[in-house]
C-alpha cells in the first residue's frame, strides 16, 4: 500500500492519502507510477497534506505538483507535516 504521491519527478514533498501516524513508515509512488522514497513519518500527518521528502531549512522552496508553492519558514525534518505553520506563500 501507498501512503503518499509525488505529483511530478520534482516534487520534494508527497501528497499524503492516507492518514499516518508518528513513526509509521510511509512508502510513495509517483503518478507515473515510479517508486518513490520510503520515509520515515516523525509527526502525525492528516489525509492531504503534505510529508517532507528531505530537510528543509528557513528560504528554502516546496515543489509540489511540479510547481514552487512556497518557501519554508521554519526548520523541517525529513518526514515531518509540511503546512501552514512551517510554509509560507510568496504571493504577498
Amino acid at each position: 500500500m501507498i501512503e503518499y504521491v509525488m505529483h511530478d519527478e520534482e516534487d520534494n514533498v508527497g501528497v499524503v492519502v492516507v492518514d499516518i501516524d508518528t513513526g509509521q513508515l510511509a512508502r510513495g509512488r509517483t503518478l507515473h507510477g515510479n517508486g518513490a522514497p520510503e520515509v520515515k513519518a516523525l509527526s502525525e500527518i492528516p489525509l492531504g497534506h503534505k510529508i517532507a521528502l528531505r530537510d528543509f531549512e528557513p528560504g528554502d522552496t516546496i515543489i509540489k505538483y511540479g510547481v514552487d508553492i512556497g518557501q519554508v519558514v521554519e526548520p523541517i525534518k525529513t518526514g515531518e507535516h509540511v503546512h501552514v505553520h512551517n510554509l509560507k506563500t510568496k504571493r504577498w
